[in-house]
């Protein structure tokens, strides 16, 4: 349910996310190269579980970018109305 300081228009920040993290996955495999080549091993692997970090985020925003509107409305799509039913947080 809206409380009214939450913005109207507010969308989903899912391409920002994806760019942010193809950056990051070159970043990533830019450092275990380098890392590689010159022999540091715990560099290396920190920087190759980083990169499995970096993917495994991939494949949730393009997941969640192909589930449609839902999590990635248009400017045509109205905001969610209030939930009924299920457990409340605050309150009574």
């Amino acid at each position: 349910m809206r409380t009214g300081s939450e913005p109207t228009t507010a969308r989903s920040s899912l391409r920002l996310r994806l760019r942010l993290s193809l950056w990051g996955l070159v970043w990533t495999v830019l450092g275990l190269t380098a890392f590689t080549l010159t022999g540091r091993p715990w560099w290396a692997t920190a920087c190759g579980v980083l990169l499995v970090l970096m993917l495994v985020d991939l494949a949730v925003i393009v997941h969640r970018v192909h589930q449609g509107p839902r999590y990635q409305p248009g400017r045509t799509v109205p905001p969610h109305g209030p939930g009924h039913g299920g457990r409340r947080w605050y309150g009574d």
